[in-house]
């Protein structure tokens, strides 16, 4: 395929499936995106998106408008259900070991800005698709749509946890399995609310609270529950039930959310992974390839890692394989272990950890950073991409 006259077809509207299909426009692709949903609108709420994601998006020219309209994360640190720091996290030591900040914005606002990138009519909404024949080197594949077929020389699968491309491409392989825990997300304005942001560890259950540059407060929890589990009176019933007597802010994010402003999701990953990231002339990308629990904040950041390393490899699928299925691997088994230590349930083992953790903060921020090594200073496969300049009044 010649990346000038090729066309491709993206499965899937969301944050990765975007991007790729800004990096194949500008490579010179004519690409279609089909979704699904009737809009562009993503199901969820924030996404903290780390330096090696930014430095992806420096590439399609996105990076500093991204940085400039998110909330740069400041000093914070992990605390007790009670209130007590177990560690205090320095914003500073984290933009200079990995060269860059860590920035939270609402998703729609990375799906706007991303849209805004692809040419009129790229994107077609209300349009579920199909994979009809993945092609080959002799063959173009060939999606399916209520509207027809559609021939492509590339076609990116971007459909999800559940994606039926990945099904069709490779039927032997066990999918996706429950991770033992579930979610909830809020993002709520929540008047008068001053502080750091945090993450709160209690027995089998966490909590984070962070601020938004717009003035909401974006809230998420996790704890342990099974499959499919919900609560009879309503997902903020819940959430009191669960948190309603854990620090401040806490009580106050959850005084001031609606019923209908809490999203629950059972949170599901895959544990076998893929033998390849792509076959014929298809490939996989973001959760439809490797799937992770959410305790590195890296799910969409690899999604658009891979949007970026896939329009630099588009004319060799191996490539992008052999690039991206060893990182996004450990990657997605790291944070599997840190949802088991986030989680623990027995309080001898909790104790040890929060002594742990309390030692290494004591020691210094740079030994609590080291678990970020090798992901969040990852650099894209081609330049340009921006320094790690912090703009003024960001900061």
């Amino acid at each position: 395929m010649s990346h000038t006259t090729g066309r491709a077809v993206v499965i899937g509207g969301g944050i990765g499936g975007l991007t790729a299909a800004a990096a194949l426009h500008q490579r010179g692709l004519h690409v279609t995106v089909l979704e699904r949903a009737v809009s562009l609108e993503p199901v969820g709420a924030a996404i903290s998106l780390a330096p090696n994601s930014l430095r992806a998006l420096d590439v399609i020219g996105l990076g500093d408008e991204i940085r400039d309209l998110a909330a740069w994360q400041e000093d914070g640190g992990l605390r007790t259900p009670g209130g007590r720091w177990l560690s205090r996290s320095s914003a500073d030591a984290a933009a200079e070991r990995f060269g860059g900040p860590l920035v939270l914005l609402h998703r729609s606002t990375l799906v706007t800005s991303l849209a805004a990138l692809l040419p009129p009519d790229t994107v077609r909404t209300a349009a579920p698709a199909t994979l009809a024949d993945p092609g080959d080197a002799d063959r173009p594949a060939r999606v399916s749509t209520p509207d027809g077929e559609l021939e492509a020389d590339l076609v990116v699968a971007a459909d999800g946890i559940r994606s039926a491309a990945r099904r069709s491409l490779f039927p032997e392989h066990p999918g996706a399995v429950y991770s033992g825990f579930t979610t909830w997300r809020i993002v709520v304005p929540v008047p008068g609310a001053e502080f750091a942001s945090h993450e709160t560890w209690g027995r089998g259950r966490i909590w984070g609270t962070h601020p938004l540059k717009d003035g909401r407060v974006y809230a998420y929890a996790a704890a342990l529950a099974p499959a499919g589990a919900r609560a009879s009176d309503g997902e903020r019933a819940e959430l009191l039930r669960r948190y309603g007597d854990w620090h401040d802010p806490i009580p106050a994010v959850l005084a001031a959310a609606r019923p209908e402003d809490v999203l629950r999701h059972d949170v599901h990953h895959l544990a076998q992974p893929l033998p390849a990231f792509h076959r014929g002339r298809v490939a996989l990308l973001g959760d439809a390839a490797h799937a992770m629990p959410p305790m590195l904040g890296q799910g969409g950041n690899q999604a658009i890692e891979d949007a970026i390393v896939l329009a630099a490899h588009c004319d060799d699928l191996a490539a992008y394989t052999a690039a991206r299925l060893p990182r996004t691997t450990a990657i997605a088994r790291q944070s599997v272990k840190v949802a088991r230590m986030n989680l623990m349930s027995s309080r001898a083992a909790i104790a040890v950890r929060n002594t742990a953790i309390a030692a290494l903060s004591k020691a210094g921020p740079a030994l609590l950073l080291r678990s970020f090594d090798s992901i969040a200073d990852w650099r894209p496969p081609q330049q340009p991409y921006a320094s790690g300049r912090t703009p003024a009044g960001n900061r």
